[in-house]
């Protein structure tokens, strides 16, 4: 019997073990993992899980459904599944092995990119954690092991565009096949949102645009230029703001082209001696993008420019605008002064829509009524009501903006101010309590002020409502893959000299340059920046527009009392900085006569 009492005995301090381990913090679950990195309710998160398992989607691309945030999201996979997470892929080379293995209609559709090859292992950034069977398949076209980590969907994209750009995309395929130009094949209905990686069993015509405007869209181009001569017609991309000749397309296929492109428009294919303007709706993938076409009639056949707007494209944020610490602390004062007019000024495709929206999402809170009237909507904001210019049916910026007085707003944005009604309605709006954002064009901040008072507005109303105005172009920023520190020759010296640079300003006697590369187009330059010339309307300049001051008298006012720097001031400081080039900052400021 006493050896039977005495039997329970070693086992005693087992139960107590395990007891503990019951007690101790295990690792914690995806859920909790995600409730904590995301800020949302583990109930919530506990439904939407339940929701995914019924509907057949992945987990992961149901929280980005419902908003979360990316990051944050990709952070608790990564720490659940024991992956890294890269929040960011700048300066990545992609190995040469990938771009030549792996297809980029595949790396695109399941957002995968190599990035880096360490030994015979491929390091590969992924957005998708959950996507088993598209991971097995690239693990099978890689000439080695595969090893997963996690990282934004947008500079997965932006990699993939950089690795991929000097394919031929199809252009040259599609140009072999171009002797069947039947344009009557062409008027078929095209599809709502074609989808440009959809070439399969396409007619030539078709499968050579559609690889024209993906190659642009993987070159961040702006513009696609279709230009006739007398013996071709010529494709152009404008990247960066600098237009590039790439295809040549024989003339014979011209009509079937222009033709194509009018079916994408749904315009009139029989017009050809009346301009017309269309818009079309692509899909690349499962992102889309805008475009907006014009075509007019010239002596050597009708010619087409294609704008593209890139609704996947992320809208910028106030500290991503490129602005320094002195630029950035005024413009947060200003937007969000309760009430007053801020303009953006500038030419057409200088960034203004850029930081405007930048400008609205930062003080886009929730406890304000946000309205804007645009033309046209570029990209759609959460939180903010955007309507749509419609000179048809009357809605213009006047009739939009005395319409939104009606709304109770508190902020309000006019995508441009034309005439001196649109002015004196914003002007209202601005006396009577809210706060105004709108574009003008003009060549710097203070010609802004003359051009509100030539179109007619009485100059102590522009005192009254301007709390700030802001110049603005975009600069090409150098090549980060080939930029490198030089101390300047002759030539680097001269064009020093030409923006007011002494050379013992220079950090180190030495400047930034970029010699080109396969990365940048052998251009040196890659992406673009802004340089900024911000006016604010301190007592001094009241006063001055009230006496109607000149322009050039306003500009040495405002240097001197209101702090401002003007566009060329700004830009010697990215060249000192190693941002961009003197000769970027000559080709889009004008002197500073002052």
């Amino acid at each position: 019997m006493d050896d039977e009492t005495r039997t329970p005995e070693p086992e005693a301090p087992a139960a107590s073990a395990e007891a503990g381990a019951a007690l101790a913090p295990g690792p914690p679950d995806l859920i909790r993992l995600l409730a904590r990195e995301t800020g949302a309710e583990e109930a919530e998160l506990r439904k939407l899980r339940d929701q995914a398992a019924a509907s057949g989607q992945s987990f992961d691309r149901i929280l980005l459904q419902r908003g979360l945030d990316e990051a944050a999201v990709l952070r608790a996979f990564a720490e659940d599944l024991e992956m890294d997470f890269v929040p960011s892929l700048a300066g990545t080379r992609v190995p040469t092995e990938f771009v030549d293995r792996v297809p980029l209609a595949f790396a695109r559709a399941h957002d995968m990119i190599a990035i880096a090859r360490e030994g015979g292992v491929f390091r590969v950034a992924c957005a998708h954690p959950l996507d088993l069977h598209p991971q097995d398949d690239l693990a099978s076209m890689l000439p080695g092991k595969v090893e997963f980590v996690l990282a934004p969907r947008n500079e997965i994209t932006e990699i993939i565009n950089r690795a991929f750009r000097h394919r031929a995309d199809g252009v040259d395929e599609a140009l072999e096949d171009l002797e069947d130009t039947d344009i009557a094949g062409l008027v078929s209905e095209i599809d709502t949102g074609e989808d440009l990686l959809d070439v399969a069993n396409k007619a030539p015509i078709i499968k050579l645009v559609n690889s024209i405007l993906f190659q642009a869209l993987k070159l961040r181009a702006s513009d696609v230029h279709f230009q006739p001569y007398v013996d071709r017609l010529q494709v152009r991309f404008r990247i960066d703001g600098i237009l590039y000749d790439m295809e040549s397309i024989p003339k014979t296929a011209q009509d079937a082209v222009l033709s194509r492109i009018k079916v994408m428009g749904r315009m009139d294919i029989a017009e050809r001696r009346m301009p017309q303007d269309g818009r079309a709706t692509i899909r690349v993938g499962d992102g889309e993008v805008d475009v907006r076409i014009s075509i007019v009639p010239t002596s050597e056949g009708e010619r087409a420019v294609l704008r593209l707007l890139d609704k996947t494209a992320k809208v910028f944020t106030v500290d991503e605008l490129g602005l320094d610490e002195q630029n950035r602390a005024t413009l947060e004062q200003y937007i969000r002064y309760p009430h007053g007019i801020v303009l953006v000024t500038g030419p057409t495709g200088s960034g203004k829509t850029t930081t405007l929206y930048a400008s609205l999402s930062r003080i886009s809170t929730g406890d304000k009524n946000i309205l804007t009237i645009e033309d046209p909507v570029e990209y759609q904001l959460d939180g903010i009501s955007q309507v749509q210019v419609n000179t048809k049916k009357g809605l213009t910026f006047a009739a939009g903006l005395r319409s939104f007085l009606r709304q109770d707003p508190d902020v309000m944005m006019v995508g441009e101010i034309r005439d001196v009604e649109t002015a004196e309605i914003a002007i209202r709006a601005a006396i009577t309590g809210h706060l105004v954002f709108s574009t003008v064009h003009t060549n710097d901040a203070p010609s802004t002020i003359t051009r509100l008072i030539d179109i007619g507005v009485e100059p102590y109303l522009v005192a009254s409502s301007l709390v700030l105005v802001v110049a603005q172009r975009l600069v090409r920023t150098l090549c980060p893959s080939c930029r490198e520190w030089i101390e300047p020759d002759s030539t680097m010296r001269g064009e020093l000299m030409d923006i007011g640079v002494d050379l013992e300003q220079l950090p180190e006697g030495k400047v930034a340059v970029s010699r080109g590369c396969a990365d940048c187009f052998q251009s040196g330059y890659q992406g673009r920046t802004a340089i900024y010339e911000m006016l604010p309307m301190v007592e001094e300049i009241r006063t001055m527009v009230m006496n109607r001051a000149t322009a050039s008298e306003l500009k040495r006012a405002a240097i001197d009392n209101a702090g401002m720097r003007t566009l060329r001031m700004d830009g010697v400081r990215k060249v000192l900085a190693g941002e961009t080039s003197p000769a970027e900052v000559v080709r889009v400021t004008q002197l500073d006569a002052v």
